[in-house]
């Protein structure tokens, strides 16, 4: 779940707590981190005061909200921390080391429902052309780039894919997801192409001989981090003069709303996505409605 380091720097109940949220949840390996150090900052803010996590009331909580809030932090990091502590209050009442949740009674910050950033698809063959196919890592990165505007994985799928996850023959991958979800994803004719040049011709070159159950590895013939390619995603945006704000969903983004804009049923794309909940994936009717509006405002006579 965590580096040996974290886990000596965490105290025993959070540890129990993290490995409990790990097995009966299916959170990612992110998220997980993520409620670690929301819970961590917390107690290191109580025991700047003489307080204590497992002891905090809902005082302590709204003083420390109103600290956060006051540091200028966003309503979905509030709501992030709220949901952690929540859960670990609820395991501590659970477990019977505490008899009251002292999140009971504070309500969640609302959250504006924020449209994602997306690429037209003139921006997203721009992107994809940038990497050079006549360099190994440059074959390795248009070929990341492909399966991901293709798939619509997140970042954090494709960059942990195994070979043999990919079946060249059906040219479908098989994804593990949040939750351990598993699902299957076309590969399209285009990213499937470039997936058969690179195991052909850059992967090989890449390991110089060294055995990797990675799909697309480094150099050194390691599993490429999701911030490594977050900076290539970066870089090559940066070299196709896109100005836009960029995230490391970017391209997944882009894929969904494509879809939705040549007429994919939202049920579909919900399955692609492996998005457990259908509104999750509705944001996107709105991005592909705003394309609409804004293609109809630009070329109709009388718009």
């Amino acid at each position: 779940m965590s580096s040996e380091r974290q886990r000596e720097e965490t105290p025993h109940y959070l540890l129990s707590f993290l490995d409990t949220l790990w097995l009966e949840s299916g959170l990612s390996k992110n998220t997980i981190e993520a409620y670690r150090r929301d819970l961590l900052a917390f107690s290191n803010w109580l025991k700047s005061r003489e307080g204590q996590l497992t002891t905090a009331t809902r005082e302590d909580i709204l003083r420390y909200q109103g600290v956060r809030l006051r540091e200028g932090r966003k309503a979905r990091s509030e709501a992030r921390l709220l949901s952690s502590l929540r859960r670990f209050y609820r395991y501590l009442c659970r477990e019977s080391i505490r008899e009251s949740d002292p999140t009971a009674q504070i309500e969640s910050p609302r959250l504006g429902r924020a449209l994602p950033t997306a690429l037209t698809e003139q921006e997203v063959e721009a992107l994809l052309a940038e990497p050079d196919c006549e360099e190994s890592i440059g074959l390795r990165d248009r070929t990341m780039l492909e399966v991901l505007y293709a798939t619509g994985l997140r970042v954090s799928e494709l960059v942990t894919l195994s070979s043999e996850q990919v079946n060249m023959r059906q040219g479908l991958v098989r994804c593990v997801g949040k939750g351990n979800k598993e699902r299957l994803v076309p590969l399209g004719e285009i990213a499937l192409d470039y997936l058969q040049r690179y195991l052909f011709e850059s992967r090989p070159a890449i390991l110089a001989g060294r055995a990797s159950d990675d799909l697309f590895p480094t150099r050194r013939g390691k599993a490429m981090t999701r911030q490594a390619f977050w900076y290539l995603i970066k870089r090559y945006a940066k070299q196709a003069s896109i100005d836009k704000p960029l995230s490391p969903h970017t391209l997944r983004h882009a894929f969904a709303t494509h879809l939705l804009n040549h007429g994919a049923d939202l049920r579909v794309v919900q399955l692609l996505l492996g998005h457990a909940d259908l509104s999750t994936t509705q944001i996107y009717t709105h991005v592909a409605r705003e394309r609409l509006k804004s293609l109809h405002a630009s070329h109709h006579p009388r718009a």
